[in-house]
């Protein structure tokens, strides 16, 4: 296989230190986000100053990374100006791409700055090659991301009927599948993750040890109660234990992690031009970790592909920063479809 052919490595960076070991692992590429509602992981304590996003671009350039900035949530009237803002910080500061979900602040990224890359954010749900062809025709997106709801096959499908570079998802948590069109964490706090860019916002978060355990709740409700031999998992409501006809249980998803290892050879062959690490809100251990793992099988499947085989000790690694220490293929394997 020639290295055209080997999907390229995006990993996350919540912050500098966080990118600067992806960097140093072997990312191809690093997405990060604004410290504002402009991208679906506003959380505090994430993210990038004007400052740190300079110093951070300087390093992976010189180490022959791209940065791309995530600004993937959806300006609403009143404070649309923000996302233009963020655009415009975005060209001033030499950024390699823009993720974007919002076909207003694609027209406007495309009309002011013509010379910025233009990603299709996972956020845009767009999950068919006629909606990639649309962003393509009418604001000459480059990439698009596909949200983790399609086959193996219907990954293929897409790739055979666009000119559009696809990204798929490799490694990571899962959500309930609806990219960009969730209103869960809206229901229970009022605050968006497409608009505000916070999915179970942590001024609504709460752990309490009880009695019966240690509660999490989300703006009040109760998500999960975890006795003493297990891990509290941060709240949100579709990952959390619910009573169903008296009985409780991961009634939504259960938390598992996402890992296309042994997909990799077969993702790379349907001509997938991107493999996307998720966890931005991660630690910078974990980016290191995962990084170093993805690029060890990016590089073996470069340079012997016809005996490329997941190794134990990838898996190992993998299996430990896992979500609830598990995995899966997701909805690419969907032997009932």
């Amino acid at each position: 296989m020639s290295s055209a052919n080997v999907p390229e490595l995006v990993c996350p960076a919540g912050s500098l230190p966080a990118l600067k070991k992806a960097v140093d692992a072997g990312a191809d590429c690093v997405y990060v986000g604004l410290r504002n509602a402009t991208n679906a992981r506003n959380f505090t304590g994430l993210n990038f100053s004007d400052a740190q996003l300079r110093e951070g671009i300087a390093h992976a350039h010189r180490a022959g990374s791209k940065v791309l900035l995530a600004l993937n949530t959806y300006p609403q009237t009143h404070n649309a100006a923000e996302w233009t803002a963020a655009v415009d910080a975005a060209a001033e500061l030499g950024m390699d791409a823009l993720i974007l979900a919002d076909p207003g602040l694609m027209q406007y990224a495309r009309d002011t700055h013509p010379q910025l890359r233009l990603h299709l954010s996972v956020q845009g749900s767009a999950t068919s090659y006629e909606a990639i062809n649309f962003y393509h025709r009418h604001f000459g997106i480059q990439r698009a991301v596909l949200p983790r709801v399609l086959s193996l096959p219907q990954v293929e499908h897409v790739i055979a009927h666009t000119p559009v570079e696809i990204e798929v998802f490799g490694f990571g948590g899962l959500c309930v599948m609806v990219e960009g069109r969730c209103a869960l964490s809206a229901y229970a706090t009022g605050e968006s993750p497409n608009c505000n860019g916070a999915c179970s916002p942590g001024s609504h978060v709460r752990w309490e040890q009880t009695e019966r355990g240690m509660e999490t709740r989300l703006n009040g409700i109760l998500i999960d109660r975890f006795g003493d031999d297990e891990r509290a998992g941060y709240p949100t409501l579709c990952k959390g234990r619910f009573e169903v006809q008296d009985e409780t249980y991961y009634a939504i998803e259960e938390p598992t992690s996402l890992n296309t290892l042994e997909l990799l050879p077969t993702l790379a062959a349907a001509g997938v031009r991107a493999i996307k690490i998720e966890g931005r809100q991660r630690s910078p251990a974990y980016v290191e970790q995962v990084t170093r793992v993805w690029r060890a099988a990016l590089d073996r499947l470069r340079t012997d592909p016809e005996h490329y085989a997941v190794q134990p000790g990838w898996m190992a690694t993998l299996n430990k920063v896992s979500e609830g220490q598990s995995h899966t293929l997701g909805a690419y394997y969907r032997p009932w479809k």
